[in-house]
């Protein structure tokens, strides 16, 4: 799909993001592993969220649709009883699917390959097979364990209690160990580079699992069940934060409502507010443990920041739109620390440095992260998305400042994440033609 972006009114209203991609998954699985029927209200009903729903239909885990409100009725088989796959559980594009998965499956008593698109087959998984293997769990893969597929070979059921420091932040090899560690015999302690997103702690928790933080470590320990659970999956910040940035290019006011405000999701806030704009976070409700509320946004004068290492696992899926920020900005634009984005759906440091280039920018690459020096003068231009959803939702972003605005190829990626983005482009000012 190829489509022209423009908008020269600016974006700006009021908008509702689409349920969170990392909660869909997490709930899903812990619902599955849940003894008894658990409502997961107002799912992302799409993209990675829909491989990780297929994959555990493979392992005997019935999801059906509430033809009255969407909700996905889930019938756990418990921690151990799952059903062996007849087939390879496909995880198609999704980092989060196959690792998520891999801590899940881990020394229960039978046999499971884990695989999926060529994308993913490149990406790394060793540094969630190691700790695994540490547990007790046989894992046999390309080059080691070092690349999908994975042949998770059968084990005895449970594993042994781990003691482990993160080396990097990861918020997916951090959820598959704190999985693995549901079916340990004892109790399991994480530490290291625990800053990451934090959804998996906070549906254990609000599940009334034993898990504890200790200075600097998380401590489960494991329980022989899982209750099942009604949950509503809150709008998703990493979401929000397309048109956030929108309409401070655009010098209008938005507000978002029904969002996530989990503090792990919210570091492009902050980085917003450097940049010059004025954002209010208020929470309204909870749930699963997560806060749930508004996001209200009033442009100003954008400025240039630098963001730091220890700043980027709380806005890792953001940084191609601090990049398109940093065009529009007075000064200089640094982002340090973020090599993990060259293991995305793309080479995504790569993939900025294109996106700018189709328009007349620059971005200066470094190992870990680049510069972008502005303002600059941009012009209309083509952007190929490579298939990668957020790459091709920051060229819509990038259109808000072009006058003539921008085409973007491949922009069918975005509903991995935003099934409704161009409804809410349109709805919020914005032409996509």
């Amino acid at each position: 799909m190829t489509l022209r972006f423009s908008a020269p009114r600016g974006i700006g209203g009021v908008m509702a993001p689409p349920p969170d991609k990392s909660i869909t998954h997490r709930a899903l699985l812990l619902a599955g592993l849940a003894g008894g029927v658990s409502r997961l209200a107002n799912p992302l009903a799409t993209g990675d969220c829909l491989s990780t729903r297929a994959c555990l239909g493979e392992l005997g885990i019935a999801v059906e649709e509430d033809p009255r409100d969407g909700s996905w009725l889930v019938a756990g088989r418990g921690l151990n009883g799952l059903a062996e796959p007849a087939a390879v559980l496909d995880a198609q594009n999704s980092g989060t699917t196959i690792r998520l998965l891999a801590g899940v499956l881990a020394g229960q008593p039978m046999h499971a390959v884990l695989s999926g698109d060529a994308s993913l087959r490149a990406r790394p998984m060793l540094r969630v097979v190691e700790p695994l293997r540490a547990m007790g769990a046989r894992i046999e893969g390309r080059q080691g364990g070092r690349l999908a597929p994975l042949s998770l070979l059968a084990g005895t059921g449970t594993l042994r209690a781990l003691r482990y420091d993160l080396p990097v932040p990861s918020a997916q090899v951090k959820s598959a160990l704190l999985l693995a560690a549901l079916r340990a015999d004892g109790e399991s302690s994480l530490g290291g580079a625990l800053a990451s997103r934090d959804h998996t702690e906070r549906l254990l928790e609000f599940l009334g699992m034993p898990l504890r933080r200790e200075a600097d470590r998380i401590v489960v320990t494991p329980r022989p069940s899982l209750p099942a659970f009604e949950l509503e999956v809150p709008g998703d910040p990493s979401s929000a934060a397309f048109f956030l940035a929108a309409a401070l290019v655009s010098g209008r006011e938005l507000e978002v409502t029904g969002c996530g405000l989990n503090p792990t999701r919210l570091g492009f806030v902050e980085v917003l507010r450097r940049m010059g704009a004025r954002v209010e976070a208020l929470a309204e409700a909870q749930s699963g443990g997560e806060p749930v509320g508004r996001l209200r946004l009033e442009p100003g004068r954008l400025t240039g920041t630098t963001v730091e290492a220890g700043e980027v696992p709380a806005l890792i899926d953001e940084v191609p739109l601090i990049a398109v920020l940093g065009a529009f900005a007075r000064g200089c634009t640094r982002v340090r620390g973020a090599g993990e984005l060259k293991h995305k759906e793309s080479d995504r440091l790569q993939a900025v440095r294109r996106l700018l280039a189709a328009v007349g920018g620059r971005v200066e690459l470094a190992e870990d992260g680049f510069a972008v020096e502005g303002p600059q003068a941009l012009s209309t231009g083509i952007v190929d998305s490579g298939a990668d959803h957020r790459i091709a939702m920051a060229a819509a972003v990038l259109a808000v400042g072009i006058p003539r605005g921008v085409e973007v190829r491949g922009f069918e990626a975005a509903a991995v994440s935003f099934p409704d983005f161009l409804a809410t482009y349109r709805a919020l000012g914005g032409r996509a033609e």
